[in-house]
């Protein structure tokens, strides 16, 4: 029989799953979409290099509006619930996507299209602001306490089946007509996100707050003015941990966006790989990615999140140039080598530490807002632009892939620098009496 915090750990993990995987599987079809068909759309007026670069700043437009989406939504998750934050979050990000499906392209509508599209980003980047943190933040107050790295690696594992969703979904668009693609076929997997929407709004419904949150907020009742502003304290008390832990995920978001979303456009169109054998490559890795991020993070609780962190940065700066003289093969052997070496490597070992680092950092009453204003900042400055950014460092670089291959080095080395800073804070005791136990970070 299941104790009551067995099926709090159980409930949690299965909506934070569900609700990661929406998250991502909108923002990973939104980015395969802009590499492949959306420019078709949207922006037939415009040169193909020029259509490719305005879907994806339209890409990055949606990354401009989650931190003010992370700091309101997580704002009303610290002061008001884990609960209602996270229905809310699940809510705009699924009308957002749904809507996408029906807007009609610029054939029908003109200029009207386009806006009406860089709206529903809005309103996508708006609710997924706060859906990670607040995931990660619901996880990690349920979980055992040495086993919190590997619960919280969930959900990071539970980003890349959403962009595994989404590159099947592409995939199996991609076996239709150019003609039917382009009239009706795209639509299909923005629309079949209502389904796993609607289950996952289900499931949020039936959570409970967890105990470490309902005795704070006992002990918060003697402090009001202090919790009646998260970010305000977080600014004043916590600025040091608020700055390493934005800059701490910028390898991870610059390796995450080149490697689901920029490669499938330089496959593509610098390299002229068919769309059906790049989206074959990235489930592959993908995949690994899967399989790698939960075995990275119960080697977090086992050794300390900061330093399988640190060296997965180090290996994927280094590994920066031959990931692209992999895929400058053409072959795809190699392609799916590299990409998968991208994802178990890079991706499982920066993502599967990342939510027990964060957490840890900030107290539970800070907790949902510290972690959503650190990464969606980062996600606005990096994760967003990313995929721009490289087109037109290939550009620059007449079809070269050198200057995306440092660009990756560098946000690398940044996060090697932040983690190494945030080592020093981790350890700082934040934990109320339910987190007896605690456990070191390094």
């Amino acid at each position: 029989m299941r104790t009551p915090q067995k099926a709090g750990v159980t409930k949690a993990v299965v909506a934070s799953v569900i609700g990661t995987i929406i998250e991502w599987f909108d923002y990973a079809l939104y980015g395969a979409a802009a590499g492949l068909i959306i420019n078709h759309i949207f922006f037939p007026e415009l040169s193909a290099t020029a259509g490719v670069l305005a879907a994806f700043a339209t890409f990055a437009i949606g990354f401009i509006m989650r931190p003010l989406g992370g700091v309101l939504i997580s704002h009303f998750g610290d002061r008001f619930g884990r609960k209602p934050a996270l229905i809310f979050s699940i809510s705009l990000m699924g009308i957002g996507t749904v809507t996408i499906g029906l807007l009609p392209g610029y054939a029908q509508i003109g200029i009207l299209a386009p806006i009406l599209l860089v709206l529903m980003r809005m309103v996508q980047g708006f609710g997924a602001g706060a859906e990670y943190a607040g995931a990660v933040t619901l996880v990690y107050e349920y979980a055992p306490v040495r086993l919190r790295g590997f619960f919280t690696a969930l959900l990071q594992s539970s980003t890349v089946v959403g962009i595994l969703f989404a590159s099947l979904a592409f995939l199996g668009v991609s076996q239709l007509s150019e003609t039917d693609i382009i009239s009706w076929g795209w639509r299909i997997p923005f629309l079949s996100s209502a389904v796993l929407f609607v289950i996952a709004l289900y499931i949020r419904r039936q959570l409970d707050e967890t105990p470490e949150y309902l005795e704070v907020m006992q002990k918060a009742e003697q402090d009001k003015k202090d919790h009646k502003l998260p970010l305000k304290m977080l600014i004043t008390r916590y600025p040091r941990q608020l700055f390493y832990g934005f800059l701490a995920v910028t390898g991870h978001n610059a390796n995450v966006y080149i490697l689901s979303a920029f490669s499938l456009s330089y496959m593509t169109n610098t390299l002229g790989i068919a769309k059906s054998q790049a989206l074959t490559a990235l489930l592959i890795a993908a995949l690994c990615g899967v399989i790698s991020a939960p075995i990275m993070g119960w080697l977090a609780d086992k050794f300390g999140a900061a330093k399988v962190y640190i060296l997965s940065a180090i290996f994927t700066a280094l590994f920066a140039w031959p990931l692209f003289m992999l895929l400058d093969t053409k072959s795809m052997e190699w392609i799916t080598l590299g990409m998968s070496i991208g994802f178990i490597v890079g991706f499982g070992g920066m993502a599967g530490p990342q939510g027990l680092l964060l957490a840890k950092i900030f107290p539970t009453q800070y907790r949902f807002s510290g972690i959503s204003v650190a990464r969606e900042l980062n996600s606005m400055l990096i994760a967003g632009p990313t995929p721009l950014i490289c087109a037109l460092l290939v550009q620059y670089a007449h079809g070269s892939s050198h200057y995306v291959s440092g660009y990756l080095a560098i946000c690398c080395l940044i996060t090697v620098f932040a983690v190494i800073k945030l080592a020093s804070y981790a350890n700082t005791s934040h934990e109320t009496s339910a987190e007896a136990g605690r456990q070191q970070i390094v």
